[in-house]
């Protein structure tokens, strides 16, 4: 039934001035709307949503992620943006963070103001 409509996308964040700043100029998603519940995102034609909340806990799992052509590009352009990426001491990462999968793609992860965690992949 829904396989043909579109999907959006939510986040939720405790600082709406902070996470703009950080989803349109450091991540460079075009900003649709803002109000007082929600700051409205395009992620390359998907709705993103950035809920105002009080307060939440961050999952400790990818919230968001995008699918890139050249996964050390990518990495080293957020890099010079400020943006940190996570090393887990469990999984084999490169110097940047990179982590291969048995299945051969390529994944980093790094954490937007609120904690949210953000990935990278390339297949």
């Amino acid at each position: 039934m829904l396989g043909k409509e579109k999907i959006m996308a939510f986040a939720a964040t405790q600082d709406g001035a902070r996470a703009r700043e950080f989803y349109e100029k450091v991540l460079g998603l075009t900003v649709i709307s803002e109000d007082n519940f929600a700051i409205v995102l395009d992620a390359n034609g998907t709705m993103l949503r950035l809920q105002k909340v009080e307060s939440f806990t961050p999952s400790p799992f990818t919230a968001l992620g995008w699918e890139v052509s050249d996964i050390r590009a990518a990495v080293s352009g957020l890099v010079e943006r400020g943006v940190t990426f996570q090393k887990y001491p469990w999984m084999d990462q490169d110097e940047l963070g990179i982590w291969r999968a048995p299945s051969g793609a390529s994944v980093a992860w790094f954490r937007d103001p609120d904690g949210n965690t953000l990935s990278l992949a390339e297949f």
